[in-house]
């Protein structure tokens, strides 16, 4: 790896995604070719908002290399709600491990805080900016199951407050992705990224749309997310969107045979539970795919950091 820490997908470049997906593919096949590597590293988790898949899949990832972690645990029960800064947080904490992951409510924290630690930070999400970790292991299971050249994907819910989505809109512009949004006009792709996504390219990749049955029988994937009821400033503002945007087989009944449904998880009513056994779902498949993704870039940034491989 290139980068001494992990903040947005936009530093990725296609070789760096190929070198990570690379190695977690070598992992998924055999994990004792990284196992005790990193015996004795620790890694500290920073989580100021809930999480299951991304905290214990990054302690489960850390744990099969060898190494540990040391938990912050709730904000509550931190030295924050005392009133300490972020900046001195990460401070203390960068003094007893060997990298950090940090997940916080407002977007920009992870860049703020990779400025005040000298060990590797990832981000794991900030707030409605990006997860970059996440889009690793996205990216991971489309290749998989779909591959990644000449690809045809719809990526539908709130792509306004997405983090997801966002993260991984710039990764796909290495591979030459048709890209097609579908939300609501509230809940659209802010304007920036949109701009952004056009730079990359040539546009052609880029579209929006308000509904998906014009587009579904031509997708390979259908990325789905939840309408983010946390990130509303207005509830009434949620209410009045919230359940729109749902799939069921119905739904599905014109899509092609190989279409590949991915959801980032926690679901609420977007995708419904009969879709589950089918062929189509691919989400928990993508949960599981964070352990050997993680263990693969953990180990690409310990070992270009000096971290100690074993060897």
């Amino acid at each position: 790896m290139r980068h001494e820490h992990l903040i947005t997908s936009k530093q990725l470049s296609r070789a760096d995604i190929e070198t990570v997906l690379d190695h977690a593919a070598a992992i998924d096949a055999d994990p004792e070719i990284v196992a005790g590597r990193h015996a004795g590293t620790l890694l500290g988790l920073l989580f100021f908002e809930p999480s299951t898949r991304t905290k214990m899949s990054f302690e489960t990832a850390m744990k099969r290399l060898g190494g540990d972690v040391v938990d912050m645990g709730s904000v509550d029960s931190s030295s924050v709600k005392k009133g300490e800064t972020l900046a001195d947080t990460v401070r203390v904490i960068d003094g007893y491990t060997d990298a950090l992951v940090l997940r916080h409510p407002k977007q920009g924290a992870a860049t703020m805080a990779s400025e005040f630690v000298d060990v590797p930070l990832l981000n794991a999400g900030d707030g409605a900016g990006h997860h970059p970790t996440q889009t690793l292991l996205d990216l991971y299971t489309i290749r998989e199951n779909a591959g990644l050249d000449d690809l045809t994907i719809g990526i539908m819910g709130d792509l306004k407050y997405g983090r997801t989505v966002h993260s991984l809109a710039y990764a796909l512009t290495n591979f030459d992705a048709h890209q097609h949004f579908i939300s609501p006009q509230s809940l659209r792709l802010p304007r920036e990224v949109v701009y952004d996504l056009h730079q990359a390219g040539d546009g052609a990749g880029v579209r929006e749309h308000e509904t998906l049955e014009e587009i579904l029988p031509s997708l390979d994937v259908l990325y789905v997310t939840r309408i983010q009821r946390e990130r509303f400033p207005d509830e009434n503002e949620y209410q009045q969107i919230a359940g729109e945007y749902q799939i069921d087989l119905e739904t599905l009944s014109v899509a092609g045979d190989e279409l590949t449904v991915m959801h980032p998880l926690p679901r609420v009513d977007e995708i419904a539970s009969e879709i589950d056994d089918t062929e189509y779902a691919a989400y928990f498949e993508q949960a599981h795919n964070g352990v050997p993704v993680r263990m693969a870039l953990l180990d690409l940034l310990l070992e270009s950091n000096g971290g100690d491989t074993g060897e």
